[in-house]
């Protein structure tokens, strides 16, 4: 059977301190969107607030919440109302002393279709999120929805191939990516190119080798650093679309605030998957190095 095609959103937002203002916006961007025929709507990571692991501070925990709770109902409300399919990213405090970075699916019911709480944390300068963050302990498994099967996953997941084929072997249909990376102002330009460059690159390479679709949506805007000790973070956008041959379909600016709504042909993927095997072709009898941390050389045993 032919799938047909699926219009997705893309809301990339810049963020003030205001949580009230970055919800109103959100949510005008999301009506927009939908206005515009989108079915499935994809949100920044920790897209309520600024971007907080910039410092340590026991206090920033006071802005997590549980899931269901605050964010999953007002925005579970507005997906019912427009009859969407929304991913949202949330600090999310699952019980005393225990926080994660969670992605969640909202049906166009308004219901909570599935969560993903992120497996892979940082922790470099400005970057602190060991300190907020316990890692995920939900597997790397597709939720499944009306507008088919989501591989969610968030921001430093994004460099990791394995997250990537494990989503694609359990059946998902598209790889998503809540996002939320920058520069750090005393990079030089070449340097900054660099690292956007490996960011995009890594990630069209997850829809090359998986055959899939791939959709990452990062913020934009300078954040500043409340301790002082860096420069903040000048949010670099270019969110975007990659096909199943890692092509670009859409990218948005790196310092302005968009939506984007992109058509996709959800077939494309079965297509490519013929043209280029390459989960046929895969030795799983010798991938057993993989699930260890560093092979030995046996010539230095």
């Amino acid at each position: 059977m032919i799938s047909p095609p699926l219009k997705i959103a893309l809301i990339q937002q810049a963020n003030v301190a205001d949580k009230s203002q970055n919800i109103a916006k959100l949510t005008a961007n999301i009506r927009d969107c939908a206005a515009q025929g989108a079915q499935l709507i994809v949100l920044q990571e920790l897209h309520n607030g600024l971007y907080f692991c910039q410092t340590e501070n026991t206090q920033l925990f006071d802005f997590a919440e549980t899931i269901p709770g605050y964010s999953t109902e007002l925005f579970g409300k507005l997906a019912k109302e427009l009859h969407i399919v929304l991913v949202l990213s949330l600090f999310e405090k699952r019980a005393p002393g225990l926080y994660h970075n969670t992605a969640v699916v909202i049906e166009s019911d308004g219901t909570i279709a599935g969560k993903y709480r992120k497996m892979h944390i940082p922790d470099d300068p400005a970057y602190y999120e060991k300190f907020y963050f316990t890692p995920g302990d939900l597997g790397f498994s597709p939720i499944q929805t009306s507008v088919g099967k989501l591989g969610v996953l968030v921001c430093w997941d994004q460099w990791y191939p394995e997250a990537a084929r494990l989503m694609a072997l359990a059946g998902a249909e598209i790889l998503i990516y809540p996002t939320a990376i920058g520069w750090e102002s005393s990079d030089t330009e070449e340097e900054k190119q660099r690292q956007q460059d490996a960011w995009q690159t890594v990630q069209r390479a997850h829809a090359v080798a998986n055959g899939l679709h791939v959709i990452t949506v990062n913020r934009v805007g300078d954040e500043s650093d409340p301790s002082n000790q860096t420069h903040g973070i000048r949010f670099w956008g270019h969110s975007f679309i990659a096909g199943p041959q890692g092509e670009i379909l859409v990218q948005l600016s790196d310092n302005q605030e968009e939506n984007s709504v992109v058509e996709i042909n959800l077939q494309a993927s079965e297509e490519v998957r013929r043209w280029w095997p390459f989960l046929r072709d895969r030795r799983i009898d010798a991938y057993g190095g993989l699930i260890q941390r560093f092979l030995d050389n046996p010539e230095e045993k």
